[in-house]
């Protein structure tokens, strides 16, 4: 799901990994649900992708289906 939110403001992982502050690895580890993001990193992404309410949530309940 991130990586479809990623998409659509057409940001490459390495573009979006360097608005967050973390190595394009991080971006594509979590859009591959293999880790779960700190909230901090989590909240950056947020920002950085200008996502609403409904996407947070929709992608935090699939983050917590793949723990």
């Amino acid at each position: 799901m991130l990586m479809e939110y990623r998409q659509r403001k057409k940001l490459s992982r390495e573009a979006l990994a360097k608005i967050v502050g973390v190595d394009a690895r991080t971006i594509y580890r979590i859009e591959k649900d293999i880790s779960i993001p700190l909230v901090d990193t989590y909240a950056k992404i947020v920002i950085a992708l200008n996502m609403n309410a409904e996407e947070i949530m929709t992608n935090l309940k699939k983050i917590s289906e793949n723990k």
